[in-house]
C-alpha cells in the first residue's frame, strides 16, 4: 500500500478523490521493478525477445511521460498560485527532471541493447533501469505524502477530473483494455469497484467480456520468463 493515509478515505463531491493516482502510481512502481529483470531474462542474442521487451519498456516510457506532462500542465501551475509551499512544487518539477535524465539514459541503452541483445548492453539497460527505479520512487513516494494533500486541499473536482480525463484520451483506444487492467491488478476491491464504476457501460461490459483475458494473456508473454529465474 502507498505511504500515503491521508488520501484514502472515501470519495466526496467536495474535494478531489487524489487516491485514485496512489493507484495509478502502483502501475508505476510495479512496471519499473519488472523492466530491469524481463531485461536480464532476455538470452544473449535472442532478438526477436529483445525486440518485445523494447516494445513494453517504450510503452511505460510514454506513460509515464504523459502522467508527468499532464501534472506539469494541469497540477502545478494551480499549486504555484494558491498553495503557500511553493518550495514543495518546485521540488516536484525538479525530480521530475531528474526522472527525464534517467530516462535519457534508459533510451540510449534500449538503443544499443535492442539490435542485438547485448548481454553487456543488456546489463547496463538494467542498471540504467534500476536508477531510474530510485530516482521514480523518491519522487512517487513525496507526491503521495506530501502534494496529494495540497491538491485535496487547493483543487476543485473539476480541475482534478480534468487530469483523469486528458489522461484517458491520450491512451490508444487499442490499449485501453490492457491499461484498465495495469490498474486493477494490484487494486483492493473497493478501488476495483471505484475504477470501474468510472468505466463506461461498454468498457465494463468488455473488460468482462475480453478485456480480463487478454490482459493476463499479456502478462503471461511479458513475464513468463521470469518464472525460471529462481532456477538459474
Amino acid at each position: 500500500m502507498s505511504p500515503s493515509s491521508t488520501t484514502d478515505e472515501l470519495p466526496t463531491a467536495e474535494r478531489p478523490y487524489t487516491h485514485e493516482m496512489v493507484v495509478v502510481h502502483r502501475v508505476f512502481r510495479r512496471e519499473s521493478a519488472y523492466l530491469p529483470r524481463l531485461v536480464r531474462a532476455v538470452r544473449d542474442g535472442d532478438t526477436a525477445r529483445a525486440a518485445k521487451v523494447a516494445d513494453h519498456l517504450r510503452e511505460y516510457v510514454s506513460g509515464l511521460h504523459s502522467h508527468h506532462s499532464l501534472e506539469d500542465e494541469l497540477i502545478w501551475p494551480h499549486l504555484h498560485t494558491r498553495a503557500t509551499d511553493g518550495g514543495l512544487v518546485a521540488r516536484m518539477e525538479e525530480q521530475h527532471q531528474r526522472i527525464d535524465v534517467s530516462l535519457t539514459v534508459v533510451a540510449e541503452w534500449t538503443a544499443a541493447w535492442e539490435r542485438a541483445a547485448d548481454r553487456i548492453a543488456g546489463e547496463e539497460l538494467a542498471l540504467a533501469l534500476e536508477q531510474h527505479r530510485t530516482v521514480l520512487l523518491e519522487h512517487l513516494d513525496d507526491e503521495e505524502r506530501l502534494v496529494l494533500p495540497l491538491v485535496a486541499a487547493h483543487l476543485t473536482v473539476a480541475e482534478w477530473d480534468l487530469v483523469g480525463r486528458r489522461g484517458l484520451e491520450r491512451i490508444p483506444r487499442n490499449r485501453l483494455l490492457i491499461a484498465l487492467g495495469a490498474i486493477l491488478e494490484d487494486a483492493a476491491p473497493e478501488e476495483r469497484a471505484y475504477f470501474l464504476g468510472r468505466t463506461p457501460l461498454v468498457g465494463r461490459l468488455l473488460w468482462k467480456a475480453v478485456g480480463r483475458r487478454q490482459y493476463a494473456a499479456a502478462c503471461r508473454v511479458m513475464r513468463g520468463p521470469l518464472d525460471g529465474e529462481q532456477g538459474r
